[in-house]
């Protein structure tokens, strides 16, 4: 039976697929959250795999990385030493074992946004120098390819990836639910764009399923459907009670995008089960709760 690891197991997306399947082990420097029951194997940092040579394991589930875009665009080497370095370190390691596949996540803000058409495939060019955070992006998926003959992989394309976190994160949906909480006016920059919204559950549905497939190669993973954020946050209004304001600003990336998930759905026997509504609401009721605990 094949024994899966995970790194990043303390992030956003770790801890839905840990709780989806008990027996993943979590690697890391910080354990997963209370809740989780999954094992941990404690790691201070990538420099010392070595701590793994006797665990018996042949697949890898690796979501260390930062998406802060906004804060890698404003620095140097942020985008190198968060979404490279890791990369290339794990993947040095893993050429040694008889690894079955490891999975890793870039974005689709990679796609070229003056030459897609909608839904945007696999195929479609890309544009890695847009800015620093793409491009690490970028870098990520080609040390994967350079690597590929020893380590059998999958980099999976992810869309907007939305759901319930403790933690303080850039996302637009979790920052959304905090300021419902905490503050008396929540804002977003603009409710014009269209994106590809996947919710957390159903993303780790997806990635479970992936791990076990005989797939190799590029993959995207979203809903294959596009909301507005004009929707979402009707939604999460009707849902909270709360207003939310746009500022109609200018913002980065394609103003509609949708993702083909046609690859997809031929590697896995996969459907999103969440349509956008209900996973906005477990969000909210889950980050609710959260809160409730805090008093």
């Amino acid at each position: 039976m094949s024994k899966v690891i995970l790194f990043g197991g303390s992030g956003f997306f770790g801890p839905v697929i840990l709780k989806k399947n008990k027996e993943i082990i979590s690697v890391g420097r910080t354990p997963p959250p209370k809740e989780i029951p999954n094992k941990h194997i404690h790691l201070n940092d990538l420099d010392n795999l070595s701590i793994l040579d006797n665990l018996e394991f042949d697949k890898v589930i690796f979501l260390i990385g930062s998406s802060n875009h906004h804060e890698i665009n404003n620095k140097i080497t942020m985008g190198i030493d968060f979404n490279v370095y890791p990369t290339q370190k794990i993947l040095n390691y893993l050429k040694n074992r008889k690894i079955k596949k490891f999975i890793c996540f870039t974005t689709i803000l990679l796609y070229d946004q003056f030459k897609m058409k909608l839904p945007v495939d696999e195929n479609q060019e890309i544009d890695p120098y847009v800015n620093k955070y793409i491009f690490s992006k970028y870098l990520s998926e080609q040390i994967v390819k350079f690597y590929s003959k020893d380590v059998p992989s999958i980099i999976v394309r992810l869309s907007n990836i939305y759901g319930y976190t403790k933690l303080r994160r850039p996302d637009l949906v979790p920052t959304i639910m905090q300021d419902i909480f905490e503050k008396e006016s929540v804002k977003i920059w603009s409710n014009k764009p269209e994106r590809d919204f996947i919710f957390t559950e159903d993303a780790a549905d997806a990635v479970l399923k992936l791990i076990d497939s005989d797939f190799v190669g590029t993959i995207n993973l979203g809903s294959g459907k596009k909301h507005s954020l004009l929707e979402m946050t009707d939604i999460i209004e009707e849902i909270s009670g709360k207003k939310i304001f746009s500022e109609d600003k200018n913002v980065s990336g394609p103003m509609k995008f949708t993702t083909d998930i046609s690859r997809l759905q031929k590697v896995i026997n996969w459907q999103p089960k969440f349509s956008l509504k209900n996973g906005l609401e477990k969000t909210y009721n889950v980050m609710r709760e959260y809160y409730l605990q805090k008093r």
